[in-house]
């Protein structure tokens, strides 16, 4: 399977710099996963594709103001962090930039000292080990100091760093918004409960190896980097019951989608559970939990393209795309949605 199967042209002006104003006033594309059937909609038209008896499962999590700046100590030198992964109390995996000022044993001064972090290691991919200290909460700090760490694709600055967060976003933890959650308002998500659709709640820490390019020309060679998930007793009872009634589970974004395709057993049954999940869905998966899905229009060639491939085909799909650039939808994690259904409406 070559990586070059899953590519498509995007004109640059369709990447979406800006959040829109109405979170739920984004387009949505409806795709028919059986047919390739498409549908022209807006987002809070998700409402008429949704029935009684289904399940929305939402991932909760929090990005963290996870980008930092700093100083070498004892020079001017600049140096950027990004956290990717909390290992211990205050040990963190980071990204550095740039990589070679930061050896074991250089210290990073942020803030005019209110943080300081040490580089302990240099582990894989040339990610830095980096132990902080400081004086009171380090999340108090953090969001002191830390900025939204946006994807490269968008060069404008975000004026609210709520927006790049989810209305129900809960945990701490990501470096990345799980986007597609994006689209929702709380209104939506009541307008949801009182059509008699069930909300689950499960947790993944999104982290950057789901955007990271793929480099390899044989798509079954690429490795994805661990994120760590956890499944509520009461979201698995949720689900568990969905599925025994006949209903649809319908995952709000590819975190989503990866987190209950990790943790169901061979039968798709969930149970309460936390773990790291490397799992990498690509054409020729078989799905055990999810039946439609919510996402966002993902970078051409990425392993995202290829998880929503494997639910809906990847004609289907590079299809939609084609569409969705000829329509001037907004593309990537401002951009608009689409809806992967097995119901058009007619």
């Amino acid at each position: 399977m070559d990586v070059k199967d899953f590519d498509y042209y995007l004109p640059e002006e369709l990447i979406a710099q800006d959040p829109l104003e109405d979170r739920s006033s984004s387009r949505l594309m409806v795709l028919d996963k059986k047919t390739g059937e498409l549908q022209h909609k807006i987002f809070k038209d998700i409402l008429d594709y949704l029935k009684p008896g289904d399940c929305l499962v939402l991932n909760n999590t929090k990005v963290i103001p996870a980008r930092l700046f700093g100083v070498k100590e004892g020079t001017l030198a600049k140096i950027e962090i990004l956290l990717l992964k909390r290992r211990e109390n205050d040990i963190w995996e980071t990204l550095v930039k740039p990589g070679k000022k930061a050896k074991p044993g250089t210290k990073i001064i942020f803030g005019e000292g209110l943080l300081v972090g040490e580089v302990l290691d240099v582990v894989e991919e040339g990610n830095r080990l980096i132990q902080f200290t400081y004086d009171g909460i380090f999340e108090e700090i953090l969001d002191q100091l830390g900025q939204m760490p946006l994807p490269p694709y968008i060069t404008h600055t975000l004026q609210d760093k709520n927006r790049y967060q989810t209305v129900y976003a809960k945990y701490d933890g990501s470096a990345a918004a799980p986007t597609a959650g994006l689209h929702f308002t709380k209104e939506l998500l009541e307008k949801v409960k009182e059509k008699g659709v069930d909300i689950a709640e499960v947790t993944l820490h999104v982290g950057l190896g789901t955007f990271r390019p793929v480099k390899v020309e044989n798509v079954l060679e690429h490795h994805m980097h661990s994120e760590f998930y956890m499944v509520s007793a009461e979201a698995a009872e949720k689900i568990n019951a969905t599925k025994d009634r006949g209903g649809r589970v319908i995952a709000v974004g590819t975190t989503s989608t990866r987190t209950l395709e990790s943790a169901a057993d061979e039968n798709g049954r969930l149970r309460e559970c936390s773990g790291w999940t490397e799992i990498f869905i690509y054409p020729g998966y078989t799905f055990k939990v999810i039946d439609c899905l919510i996402t966002n229009f993902h970078l051409p060639q990425s392993t995202l393209v290829m998880l929503v491939s494997a639910l809906a085909g990847r004609e289907n799909v590079l299809s939609a795309y084609e569409e969705a650039v000829n329509e001037k939808y907004r593309f990537f994690s401002f951009g608009d949605a689409m809806f992967i259904t097995d119901n058009l409406i007619k």
